[in-house]
């Protein structure tokens, strides 16, 4: 198993190690700040009073969303998910239902409208003023 003999290992084979890099917190709440301005800039931002549904029926979320103009979204609720309103959305191909706290960038980009209710709009509030102190 000596490098130096037939059939013996690498003498310096390649070691297993995790090249992932961590971006400070300051420059992921401006990239969150600039998503969210960028969104507000295109018009694809939209605040509503509140997301629950009495019933988990995709058929009536389907049709309120058609009277909005929505088709491909990311709905962003306050800090719990209705669970009705989750049941729903699920059904739907191209609309994510997240927590104010699971807002990130990603999510926001590959979405075409962005859907945030008015206790999200708080909280999100909350959370980039606590950064910038």
């Amino acid at each position: 198993s000596a490098p130096q003999f037939v059939g013996g290992g690498k003498a310096h084979g390649p070691r297993v190690r995790s090249h992932a890099h961590e971006l400070p917190k300051k420059v992921r709440a401006l990239g969150l700040r600039h998503a969210l301005s960028a969104k507000l800039g295109a018009k694809s931002l939209i605040v509503i009073d509140d997301a629950a549904l009495d019933a988990p029926q995709t058929k009536a979320l389907r049709t309120s969303f058609e009277g909005l103009g929505i088709s491909n979204a990311l709905v962003i609720s306050g800090a719990e998910v209705n669970e009705n309103f989750a049941k729903a959305a699920r059904n739907l191909p191209c609309i994510d239902v997240l927590p104010a706290q699971g807002l990130n960038v990603y999510d926001m980009l590959r979405r075409d409208t962005l859907v945030l209710t008015k206790a999200a709009v708080e909280q999100i509030h909350a959370r980039l003023s606590a950064k910038e102190a």
